[in-house]
């Protein structure tokens, strides 16, 4: 992975000028379920629970995220620095590793850049993946447009060694402590073979999915 050109990006964010908040250290919990667990457009399990924690200080985050993939767990380990100005802007570099208890998949790891101003958000992300020790690079790109009431909409892509691309819709919203979300991805015909989409000649199909989630957090 080319680290150094993220690292240098996060130093002049961080000589810019802007503050990052000054908050005291806190800890949460929370724990999720998903009707069908989708990460960046692809299936990976229907009816999956999930559990984490999360650790905040001032800019600093870091936390470990675990979900229910059938042939085991997968954990996903991350942590990174973030910056948030009074006009609204905010800005955040980190890292994430993404690892499987079973043989459901390989390990992914990459370095996670994401951006922010009003109700507007933009991610990078780009990293190794590993097959059967054949590692292979990719990275990602999505802008989320997020409303106030609770809608919002994702557009994403993938590039380098992987190919596809998926759009999100959906509402989040909390009753009583409890977030309570609904989403509807249609996801492109190169990942809709990962989601078990084909067609008889084999070839992938466009793939679509309703998807209801509940979770608390502590």
């Amino acid at each position: 992975m080319n680290r150094i050109k993220q690292v240098a990006a996060g130093l002049l964010l961080a000589s810019s000028g802007l503050a990052a908040s000054t908050a005291s250290a806190e800890v949460s919990y929370n724990i999720g379920y998903a009707s069908e667990y989708y990460f960046r457009g692809i299936l990976q399990k229907s009816s999956s629970a999930s559990a984490g924690a999360d650790f905040t200080q001032g800019g600093l985050y870091a936390g470990i995220w675990t979900a229910d993939v059938g042939d085991g767990l997968e954990v996903d380990v991350y942590g990174g620095y973030g910056i948030e100005t009074d006009s609204g802007f905010s800005a955040s570099i980190g890292a994430t590793g993404y690892y499987y208890t079973g043989q459901f998949d390989d390990k992914y790891e990459e370095i996670n850049l994401n951006f922010g101003y009003g109700m507007f958000g933009l991610e990078y992300s780009f990293g190794k993946a590993g097959f059967s020790s054949n590692e292979s690079d990719y990275d990602f790109l999505a802008v989320t447009v997020t409303g106030e009431n609770g809608l919002y909409g994702k557009a994403a892509t993938f590039g380098q060694d992987a190919d596809g691309d998926y759009l999100e819709f959906g509402y989040g919203t909390t009753v009583s402590d409890i977030d309570l979300g609904v989403s509807y991805i249609i996801s492109s015909k190169e990942l809709g073979v990962l989601n078990g989409e084909v067609n008889s000649l084999g070839e992938g199909q466009q793939s679509e999915a309703l998807i209801f989630t509940i979770g608390k957090t502590f």
